[in-house]
């Protein structure tokens, strides 16, 4: 009894293994179409991961990355005992909590207000123009911003003098009290038109007896709006705040970068901007690539707590 048992452990994996080439030799065109994405990942994801013990090695240019001596947790020790982390973590903490709570739930506000569009024309209008602004770079996006808000030739400047105003105009691209917000408006405004596009993909999905049926007990647009097609997102929402809650840790480089100055370096200062400096300006890889690390880190678990409270709450919308 115990040699058969053990034959049939021993050939179970055979056979799946014999199965599973067999499927792949029927379909092999579909794993090569699926071979380049695999080979980028591996290529361009899986393989520079290596890299991360730099920030656990005392790394020099000069040497090779193999011979650099272990240094344990001393460059973290080193990264969190300098003001200007901790002033980045800050900052990009804050940034981050003001984008998810003022911009996340903007796309679907919109996306609500635009299904309820019933002229099909406007209502491509509509999407089209908020979703442009996502294909406008962020350096273009500042020139627009010095063109209205400079205190010296900006459109506001030019329309307060036309109603008769004579003082003089704050610049809020200089200003610490207001470039969060700026940094916040700005962000909604570039990509809250590109959320969109899930969120009216998966209204058309919706079934229309539901609407009716609604409709029939008495229920009203709005009524139908909250109860019908938010509900109906719930999943959906979900998920990308999943997304979301995981990127909070990346409060926009390409944002604070290109619309940054001297003068509110101390408000807008974030951990990818810190790490751009201390490595690239600096040549401080290993604390850099330390700070990238602990990012990434807190990043994931941001995504297992959320996880977790969406499964305690809703196992459905779980995504693990």
């Amino acid at each position: 009894m115990q040699t058969v048992r053990k034959e049939n452990t021993l050939g179970r994996p055979a056979a799946w293994l014999k199965e599973f080439l067999q499927y792949m030799r029927k379909e092999y065109m579909l794993y090569l179409m699926i071979l380049p994405g695999v080979l980028y990942i591996v290529i361009f994801k899986y393989l520079p991961m290596y890299g991360i013990t730099i920030a656990f090695r005392d790394y020099k240019v000069s040497s090779s990355l193999f011979n650099a001596p272990w240094v344990g947790f001393d460059n973290f020790v080193n990264l969190f005992s300098r003001s200007a982390f901790i002033r980045a973590l800050t900052n990009n903490i804050f940034i981050s909590i003001y984008k998810l709570i003022f911009g996340f739930p903007f796309p679907i506000i919109l996306s609500l207000l635009i299904n309820e569009v019933r002229n099909s024309k406007v209502k491509k209008f509509v999407q089209t123009s908020v979703i442009l602004p996502d294909f406008v770079s962020w350096i273009v996006i500042y020139g627009l911003m010095y063109a209205i808000f400079s205190p010296s030739s900006g459109a506001i400047k030019g329309l307060a003098e036309m109603l008769g105003h004579k003082g003089k105009i704050p610049n809020v691209l200089t200003q610490k009290e207001t470039f969060k917000s700026v940094i916040v408006i700005s962000h909604i405004w570039k990509s809250a038109g590109m959320g969109t596009i899930v969120y009216l993909a998966a209204i058309s999905g919706i079934d229309q007896d539901l609407y009716e049926a609604a409709a029939i007990d008495g229920a009203g647009r709005w009524q139908q709006m909250w109860h019908v097609t938010l509900a109906s997102l719930r999943s959906t929402i979900i998920v990308l705040l999943f997304f979301r809650v995981g990127q909070m840790m990346y409060a926009g480089f390409d944002q604070i970068f290109a619309i940054s100055n001297d003068l509110v370096m101390s408000t807008a200062d974030i951990i990818d901007t810190y790490v751009y400096r201390l490595g690239l300006e600096q040549r401080k890889f290993s604390i850099a690539t330390a700070a990238g690390l602990f990012q990434s880190a807190i990043g994931m678990a941001l995504v297992l707590i959320t996880n977790y409270i969406a499964r305690k709450v809703d196992p459905d919308s779980a995504i693990m």
